[in-house]
């Protein structure tokens, strides 16, 4: 009878198998689950929720300031004003309009930023 109990698991299994690769390898999408599926989610609806991908590059200027993103109305910002530059100048941000840095004057705007959970 243990035989038999033992053939039957063996044909299930067999065919279970069988049936998992039918409609070939799953994809990243269905195997997803958790963090990573919301990611891959919002990535297909063009949205970046947790700031994972290569922020936008901005020219600095009035009308095309760098965004800062926030979940409060203020924020302290650094700049490095110089490709070269050591030092960072550190200025407080508040939302409206764009700010300059007292440096070099490049501009700088708060946007509100939610938190997807």
């Amino acid at each position: 009878h243990l035989q038999e109990i033992e053939i039957v698991c063996c044909i299930l299994t067999i065919m279970a198998g069988k049936n998992r690769f039918a409609s070939g390898i799953p994809t990243d999408d269905e195997q997803a689950t958790g963090l990573e599926k919301i990611v891959l989610e919002a990535s297909k609806r063009g949205t970046d929720p947790y700031s994972i991908l290569k922020p936008q590059e901005y020219a600095g200027s009035k009308q095309d300031p760098h965004i800062v993103p926030s979940i409060t109305n203020k924020r302290i910002v650094g700049c490095v004003c110089e490709e070269d530059n050591t030092a960072v100048v550190w200025f407080w941000l508040h939302q409206g309009e764009a700010q300059r840095c007292p440096s070099c004057g490049t501009y700088y705007k708060l946007v509100p930023h939610e938190l997807p959970h």
